[in-house]
């Protein structure tokens, strides 16, 4: 082990026995009391020195004998320490790959914030480039998921979606301009590999992928973002969409743009919590005409409009999008678990409303009475009526 205070966190001293380790609420940890020659030695903790050099260090400055051991115990206990050559054999491959890590610095040390014990962070950074995410849909929030997901090291990002990319599905981030009447799918494909840090193979055309080839096995998917286009598609998603999901037990997270609402949720986790159809079930039980009223919203007249998706709220979505699918594939449980994030421009006061597993849906979710009404769903009275 090379400790290594978490460069991430920033140091100031309250008084010459208090030292404050970062800056936010959410991560800032206060330690004291430190003498002042502990806080000299706190110095050395940079990385570049083992324990035992530590230890003849300490010896040095007049520290006494078991002070280094329990100090890192200490620091460790505080989730203030890190470790520069820990996380096993991935990790230290990442570490190896200079220009790599140079790219994924920042999420390193995001990592290192939000994770505990040593080289947790580095761990999970090197975890990304094994985990399988799928994309359905390339457009101004899909395309722009699928990028940032590659660029944060995930290593195998495929996008599905059919048609050519129009004028209006180019967004900084996602589409380009010049791929304007290329097909969605294979354009999106491409920025993703344009973006990565460590890019990954490049598909065999001759192979199908239902079939992969001899002594080859095709990966698991980690998580499915379903990010389609059409506004009604991601407000009341169709649960037929999901049904391959639900029965391979596959997580998907829904992201979009409705009439100018943003949605980010719910992450699926088929059997544990509510999916589309559940949703679905809720809004029927509250509102009888609501079947009704999707039979009429998905005639196929309303999705041949261009969708009122403007280009700052489905950044937005994207961003929240990716960054709660990045938790979930770093092995925590994002607020979007069973839940919607909305927020309605102008005002963009992001809500959470529950999507609670129903009792009647196939998905297995509500089994044993767990589902649950609640009064801020959506549902009628979301509408006003004039």
């Amino acid at each position: 082990m090379h400790p290594i205070l978490k460069p991430a966190l920033r140091r100031g001293w309250h008084d010459l026995n208090t030292v404050q380790f970062g800056l936010t609420p959410a991560h800032a940890v206060v330690l004291g009391p430190v003498d002042t020659a502990t806080g000299s030695f706190l110095t050395l903790l940079d990385g570049t020195r083992g324990v035992p050099l530590l230890r003849d260090e300490a010896q040095r400055m007049g520290l006494p004998d078991g002070h280094v051991d329990a100090l890192l115990e200490r620091l460790t206990g505080a989730g203030l320490l890190d470790d520069a050559t820990g996380g096993g054999p991935p990790a230290q491959a990442l570490r190896k790959q200079t220009r790599v890590m140079d790219r994924l610095r920042p999420d390193h040390a995001a990592l290192t914030v939000m994770t505990f014990e040593p080289a947790e962070g580095a761990r999970k950074l090197a975890a990304r480039h094994s985990m399988r995410v799928q994309v359905r849909g390339a457009g101004r929030v899909g395309a722009v998921v699928a990028s940032v997901l590659a660029a944060a090291g995930v290593g195998h990002v495929d996008v599905r979606d059919g048609g050519c990319v129009e004028p209006w599905d180019v967004a900084p981030g996602g589409q380009p301009v010049e791929a304007v009447g290329e097909r969605r799918d294979v354009s999106a494909r491409q920025l993703v590999r344009a973006v990565a840090p460590v890019r990954p193979p490049r598909p065999d055309r001759r192979r199908t992928q239902e079939r992969p080839a001899d002594g080859e096995q095709e990966g698991a998917l980690s998580l499915v973002i379903v990010a389609p286009r059409d506004g009604l598609a991601i407000h009341s998603p169709d649960p037929s969409a999901a049904e391959d999901l639900i029965a391979a037990g596959i997580p998907h997270l829904y992201a979009g743009v409705a009439e100018a609402t943003g949605i980010v949720g719910p992450l699926v986790l088929p059997g544990g919590t509510g999916c589309a159809h559940c949703l679905l079930l809720g809004r029927t039980d509250r509102d009888p005409t609501w079947p009704r009223l999707l039979a009429q919203w998905r005639s196929g007249h309303a999705c041949r409009q261009v969708q009122a998706c403007d280009l700052g709220l489905a950044t937005a979505v994207a961003g929240l999008a990716a960054a709660h699918a990045l938790a979930f594939l770093d092995g925590e449980l994002p607020s979007s678990t069973g839940a919607r994030w909305e927020a309605a421009a102008p005002g963009l006061d992001w809500h959470a409303r529950p999507v609670w597993p129903h009792p009647q849906c196939p998905c297995g979710a509500g089994e044993g009475g767990n589902g649950q009404e609640t009064s801020v769903e959506e549902g009628p009275h979301d509408t006003m009526a004039v």
